[in-house]
């Protein structure tokens, strides 16, 4: 095989909220961490062990927009992309890199009644922010009960 492939694939939850920007020609880009966990039992003391890998998310234009409309933090998402080194200088002038994930899937995992018990109990933790429902998209397509295919 003489291709490559640059390939990503998660499920994981949003560690914060879509932090949006937008430019002058109209496109915008979503940023957000996404935290997976691996579990296991440590076989000499026998205690479960739970550790977080945290990703950098980045999803353009539309996407973005869809995201920060749909989902928040503590969401559950999947997440099909590829691996994006950049590289930039802090204010010292020192090269610095930050590795993220180039989102171009996605399917949300988090149901509407999941979303709404959580954003009861965030309600109920903090009553200065204001309720805001969550909402599901809509199926691109809707067929009625008696027109299936079979």
């Amino acid at each position: 095989m003489s291709g490559t492939l640059n390939k990503v694939m998660l499920i994981g939850h949003l560690g914060d909220e879509v932090k949006m920007h937008y430019f002058e020609g109209g496109g915008c880009i979503g940023r957000f961490p996404l935290a997976t966990n691996e579990t296991y039992t440590n076989k000499q003391t026998n205690e479960r062990v739970t550790n977080t890998e945290w990703h950098n998310i980045v999803v353009r234009n539309k996407a973005a927009e869809i995201f920060e409309k749909y989902v928040s933090k503590g969401d559950k998402v999947y997440i099909e992309g590829r691996i994006k080194t950049r590289k930039w200088q802090d204010e010292s002038g020192n090269d610095r890199y930050s590795t993220e994930i180039q989102c171009t899937e996605f399917t949300f995992l988090t149901t509407k009644n999941e979303s709404v018990n959580t954003a009861s109990n965030q309600q109920s933790n903090s009553s200065s922010q204001p309720k805001q429902d969550p909402i599901t998209p809509k199926p691109e397509v809707d067929l009625p009960e008696d027109d299936l295919p079979f």
